[in-house]
């Protein structure tokens, strides 16, 4: 599919690190992502993904929530300051705040996030832990459109990584990690390249419904299946 000739604009939000941050910036100056990041908007100060997207030129803003009385209040400025930069996209980066009505009624069908689990198992946190607890055969991580429950939007890529017999938390994740870096970026083009959209609280690629868990990354060979 020919790629949209409109300029694609991304704002992402991040809570921490901002590794998954780093991929997406990676990808657009390498070439491999047809947009602009407009802005990088955190809800803690002082982390380290603040710092990258200073390092790659991005204008940077902080929105504490602890300096909001209420979500609704925190929620609705975070709508107005992210309104300002017109976004095609908005993605959730290790955004650790799970977003209300206020914003979502704004930008509903615009948002993605990435998990690090093979959702629909393991919504919210510790989800290594929890897939090697259940005896997992495999973990993993997914690319999701974000709706007003934690982690519950449509599927629309999935990376799975093997758990090993003597796996434990620090190198699944790692593992895993490596996958989001992947999968994070392409879906990310996938959307500025009109392939991919959310229509009546469906994902949609290359107008074809997903899968309920999204489309599979096959890691062997670095193709997709179904």
């Amino acid at each position: 599919m020919e790629k949209n000739s409109a300029t694609n604009r991304i704002v992402i939000l991040i809570s921490g690190n901002g590794t998954n941050l780093q991929s997406i910036i990676n990808a657009r100056s390498v070439g491999e992502l047809n947009a602009e990041i407009v802005a990088v908007i955190s809800d803690r100060r002082n982390v380290f993904g603040l710092e990258r997207a200073k390092l790659a030129g991005i204008p940077t803003i902080t929105l504490e929530h602890t300096q909001f009385g209420h979500r609704d209040e925190f929620d609705l400025t975070l709508a107005k300051t992210v309104a300002k930069f017109n976004p095609t996209l908005i993605l959730l980066s290790g955004f650790m705040r799970v977003l209300g009505n206020k914003f979502l009624r704004h930008f509903q069908r615009n948002i993605i996030n990435i998990h690090p689990s093979l959702l629909p198992k393991y919504k919210g946190l510790k989800t290594h832990q929890r897939a090697i607890e259940a005896g997992d055969s495999f973990a993993g991580a997914t690319v999701h459109f974000v709706n007003e429950y934690l982690d519950a939007g449509p599927c629309i890529l999935q990376a799975k990584v093997k758990i090993g017999p003597d796996e434990n938390c620090e190198s699944l994740a790692k593992r895993v990690l490596k996958m989001e870096h992947i999968i994070f970026p392409l879906a990310v083009q996938w959307f500025c390249d009109r392939r991919l959209a959310l229509k009546n609280g469906i994902a949609i690629f290359d107008g074809i419904p997903l899968p309920k868990m999204g489309q599979q990354f096959k890691n062997s060979s670095s193709i997709l299946y179904s």
